[in-house]
């Protein structure tokens, strides 16, 4: 009967694995022969799942923060917007200024007719951004149906005041044409883009309201299209202090701007970060089209 011996009693099976093989005596097999497997080495100690994890974690830069991001897209929009206006308009500007619409109201030299041709470009811009909601060629846009902003109806008012003065109704003119075909377009293929003109319009285009007016929702600074202050102190200082129902809401308007960030903020939820930074970007555009609006005031 065939048996196993170790070559050495003292080795470990792992250091020598080797044995001599001896058979029953036989004319057709070897008296012997020696088998020999490959030394097996111990294999050091695996890390255990958390610690590759951990070290991986470690590794990873930290993700980008963006300004005003921990209070919802909203603040990120504010952020950008405020970074447009000179030091004159927000505290937080940083434009340099360099055209007349940018100086402070007080150095402006403004004339009835040239008011009435920025009241005519801006209705024609609230004009199209309803006219766009009410379609609402993005689902989304029709969050922002009947909101309390709207100032078509009331600039319909205002320009009816002004026929019944003797005053001559001007026909659009380039730059409210030329900012209302814009949104158009935008509207039918860029959301995020659209958005950001629609916030910039009712929100963004603002001075410090320390003059005046609209300041109570905190960090905001409240003021409308091309900015409802300078707008509105404009109006006071050649309409013998007409007040204008462009500058009037129905409501508590603090609630209603309040509601509208609300809802931007939901729908900005579903967006991409890139979609993000690409509504963000836009914001210059919106301040090239109102501040050329806006400079109908000097003509």
């Amino acid at each position: 009967m065939a048996s196993l011996t170790p070559i050495s009693q003292s080795q470990s099976l792992f250091n020598e694995p080797q044995f001599k093989l001896k058979l029953p005596s036989s004319d057709f097999l070897p008296k012997s022969f020696t088998v020999s497997f490959p030394k097996m080495t111990a294999r050091p100690p695996m890390k255990s799942v958390a610690g590759v994890l951990s070290a991986t974690t470690a590794e990873m830069p930290p993700k980008k923060r963006y300004p005003g991001e921990g209070k919802g897209f909203v603040e990120e929009m504010r952020f950008v917007a405020m970074k447009l206006h000179t030091r004159d308009q927000a505290k937080e500007g940083e434009k340099v200024v360099k055209e007349p619409q940018e100086k402070a109201v007080a150095k402006w030299d403004s004339t009835v007719e040239g008011y009435l041709k920025f009241l005519v470009d801006s209705k024609l811009v609230y004009d199209t951004l309803e006219g766009i909601v009410d379609r609402a060629p993005f689902p989304s846009y029709a969050e922002f149906r009947d909101t309390g902003l709207e100032r078509s109806e009331k600039l319909a008012k205002d320009l009816e005041w002004f026929k019944e003065q003797g005053h001559a109704i001007p026909e659009p003119s380039t730059p409210g044409i030329t900012y209302a075909e814009y949104l158009k377009e935008l509207s039918e293929k860029d959301p995020q883009a659209f958005l950001c003109h629609f916030y910039n319009i009712y929100f963004a285009h603002s001075a410090v309201c320390g003059a005046g007016s609209v300041s109570d929702l905190g960090a905001w600074v409240i003021c409308f299209f091309v900015d409802v202050t300078l707008g509105k102190q404009v109006a006071e200082m050649i309409l013998n202090k007409k007040d204008l129902e462009f500058y009037k809401w129905d409501g508590e308007l603090s609630q209603l701007l309040q509601n509208v960030r609300e809802k931007l903020n939901k729908v900005a939820e579903s967006w991409t970060r890139e979609e993000k930074n690409h509504c963000l970007e836009e914001t210059e555009k919106s301040f090239k089209h109102s501040g050329e609006i806006l400079r109908l005031i000097l003509s």
